[in-house]
């Protein structure tokens, strides 16, 4: 029993911690923080925010995207998550949950509204856990500055 108790604890610690660096990515960027929203990824993390944004590649790509939306596209962010859904394989973990996002452009263009989910893809490392796959799909968008995103898959 004590060692089932330990791997129960351990579990609700790595989803509470994932939740938390979910939560922290909306915060950040929010913020206008780049590198701490930088921070939270792998590496070789992989971000795919839609068919017509370049797919990132690493770190340093997530810090330079983040970093130039927030200083030449967004004058002001909201974004906010529920419905967190978290898989833990070891020291991966893949999680699901929903976003509603509003933007407010720099320029003057009506504020957007996004109706979406966030597909992360999570890996333990010595730092905790990291975002090392991030995926955006929508289910709805209103005056979003792109004109396609990922369909979240429902008909």
């Amino acid at each position: 029993m004590p060692d089932d108790l330990a791997a129960r604890l351990a579990a609700l610690e790595d989803r509470a911690a994932i939740a938390d660096a979910i939560h922290a990515y909306c915060w950040h960027f929010d913020r206008n923080e780049p590198d701490a929203v930088a921070d939270l990824f792998t590496q070789d993390a992989r971000v795919d925010y839609g068919p017509d944004a370049p797919d990132l590649h690493g770190r340093e790509a997530v810090r330079a995207a983040v970093r130039k939306g927030l200083a030449e596209t967004f004058a002001a962010t909201s974004h906010h998550v529920s419905n967190i859904r978290i898989r833990l394989d070891g020291d991966e973990a893949t999680s699901t949950c929903l976003l509603y996002a509003w933007h407010r452009y720099r320029s003057g263009a009506p504020d957007g509204e996004l109706w979406a989910q966030y597909h992360h893809r999570f890996v333990r490392t010595s730092d905790g856990w990291r975002i090392a796959g991030l995926v955006l799909k929508a289910a709805g968008m209103t005056h979003f500055h792109r004109a396609r995103m990922h369909p979240i898959g429902r008909l």
